[in-house]
């Protein structure tokens, strides 16, 4: 099984309480998601996030195909980082941690993706043509939405 990672920081001009409050949240993880992907949570959203939450999304992963995705909050460390893995869904492999540090000017924010695809050779491939691509695209929208959103 070959891993990947995925790193991406962001610097956004809200305080560190703010930044906790919108990213721990997991019903405004859906205003940051690229519309073609028409993301659905569909359970699992009490607040506050806490340790061994369990979320469920639907998501479009190609025209008319739609994946469940499942995921559980494995760590919390209040306003510093969460970690959330997958259960079931269209990865072999996901962990993602949320990191957030104060800054002179806000709050820098990092995801670290490690993941793997199934298929083993063909997932491979398949990371190569699209799959790389793709989460370029969704971080990137996430992106440019937080500096709409947050200045």
């Amino acid at each position: 099984m070959k891993i990947y990672t995925f790193r991406q920081s962001q610097e956004i001009p809200i305080t560190l309480e703010k930044a906790w409050e919108f990213f721990s949240n997991p019903e405004n993880l859906n205003s940051i998601t690229p519309p073609d992907l028409e993301f659905r949570i569909t359970s699992g959203t009490p607040a506050p996030m806490h340790e061994g939450q369990i979320i469920t999304y639907k998501i479009r992963i190609a025209p008319m195909i739609w994946q469940t995705w499942v995921t559980e909050i494995k760590a919390v460390t209040f306003q510093s980082k969460f970690i959330d893995e997958q259960r079931s869904g269209p990865y072999k492999f996901w962990h993602h941690c949320h990191r957030f540090e104060p800054t002179e000017n806000g709050t820098l924010v990092t995801d670290e993706v490690n993941y793997a695809l199934p298929f083993y050779l063909l997932g491979n491939v398949a990371h190569g043509l699209f799959v790389k691509k793709k989460l370029n695209k969704i971080f990137q929208y996430r992106k440019e939405i937080l500096s709409k959103k947050f200045g």
